[in-house]
């Protein structure tokens, strides 16, 4: 992951995930339970041995198998699109938040937790526009999209759309329900779904003859080679390792053609797939490349676990130094993926001022489990912060164009995954 700074603790400062004691709360039954109102976020505790069982047998997301391991652990942890009132004390419910790889399909997946709430409320970054620009002029370059034609868009609950481009080079949207030319789910929403079989085929069942299936992913070989364990979330039930996909179309009578990969998360896969299309070389090379990762390797996957007190220990050692020094820490993005790295680094209010976030809707709300409340960007420009922790460090141009106050005033941005 790119790094805006390197910032290196002073030895013995590393006091985080595993050595920090929180007040307010006390252990009852081997688990942590609050004394009142919530004003620090208690630590997960990600287990060590990630190959301790799971709770109850696993059947696999897509092929149903249940030879897997358990690759990932992050203890319990709330809900990470689920931004309570400022004013909410909590407790904020918990869930168990683990990763389990299926030995049979190679599919990475969310064990259980299947009941989460989600208010998802993000506001879509330049970034990925950006990034959906780019995958267009490939998909054009490459031939694969027909010049007219309908198309169908699997929407995300997170928003964005590649209607108004896809419209721009000659298609129309199709009728609800109705088969499309192009059958289209690149906004990140296939992972959403508890069962991946059924919503795979159901996108298969929407082409028309002759159609192509696009698909968008933050592929599983990104994720390990970045040692990106916090992209493990609640409602993501799904993370495909483009080996993996490739089999799961054939599943469902489909054969992916093409690939490309794009820096978007470290990582990001546009994968197109047709009923009687041929692999092409670029497809070969993302597969290929994903493999010498690993992807289908417990022990390589299970890498992602060694870093977590590691990451969680760095962010909480920097904060602390910071506020030693007498300066403000505050950070940017309330993405999900911020949500385990803040309660597992046990970081809150006194440590971590608050959370800037473009998205309107966020503002007046709090990080879950932590009571760091989110705030407006022109508050953080009025608070002159001395330090910006970025919780997504591809937005890192982006914010420091949008914002140039925080450095001008003298403060500066860091990556708050740079320990890992």
């Amino acid at each position: 992951m790119h790094r805006l700074r390197d910032v290196h603790a002073p030895a013995g400062m590393c006091t985080g995930a595993s050595g920090v004691h929180e007040p307010g709360c006390a252990r009852a039954g081997g688990r942590r339970r609050y004394r009142g109102r919530v004003t620090a976020a208690p630590q997960a505790e990600p287990r060590a041995d990630v190959q301790a069982p799971v709770d109850a047998p696993v059947a696999c997301r897509f092929c149903g198998g249940t030879a897997g391991d358990l690759v990932l652990d992050l203890g319990e942890q709330p809900s990470s699109e689920l931004f309570p009132a400022a004013g909410a004390s909590g407790p904020d419910p918990l869930l168990p938040l683990r990763m389990w790889l299926c030995a049979e399909c190679g599919l990475a997946q969310l064990v259980g937790a299947d009941d989460v709430t989600e208010e998802p409320l993000g506001f879509e970054p330049a970034a990925l526009a950006a990034q959906r620009a780019a995958a267009l002029r490939r998909l054009v370059a490459d031939g694969v999209l027909p010049e007219r034609g309908t198309v169908a868009e699997y929407p995300s609950p997170h928003g964005g759309t590649w209607l108004p481009e896809l419209g721009a080079h000659g298609l129309t949207e199709a009728a609800p329900g109705a088969a499309a030319d192009v059958v289209v789910d690149a906004c990140f929403g296939l992972m959403h779904f508890p069962d991946q079989r059924a919503a795979l085929a159901e996108r298969a069942a929407r082409l028309a003859p002759g159609g192509t299936l696009l698909l968008q992913y933050h592929c599983l070989g990104a994720i390990v080679d970045g040692l990106q364990w916090n992209a493990l979330r609640h409602g993501h039930y799904a993370y495909y390792s483009t080996p993996a996909m490739v089999g799961m179309l054939a599943e469902v009578g489909l054969t992916a053609t093409a690939a490309h990969r794009f820096p978007l998360y470290g990582g990001t896969v546009l994968l197109a797939a047709t009923r009687d299309g041929r692999p092409t070389d670029a497809l070969a090379a993302v597969v290929a490349g994903e493999e010498v990762t690993g992807v289908r390797d417990p022990a390589a996957v299970s890498a992602l676990q060694g870093s977590v007190a590691r990451t969680a220990e760095w962010l909480r050692a920097t904060c602390a130094a910071e506020q030693r020094a007498g300066h403000r820490v505050y950070g940017y993005c309330a993405a999900s993926r911020a949500v385990a790295l803040l309660r597992v680094a046990g970081l809150d209010a006194s440590l971590l001022t608050a959370v800037a976030d473009a998205s309107p809707d966020k503002h007046g709300r709090r990080m879950p489990g932590t009571d760091i409340p989110i705030i407006a960007p022109d508050a953080l420009v009025a608070a002159r912060p001395d330090v910006v922790l970025l919780f997504v460090s591809d937005l890192a141009a982006e914010v420091r164009a949008a914002l140039p106050q925080i450095e001008a005033a003298g403060g500066r941005w860091e990556d708050a995954g740079a320990g890992r």
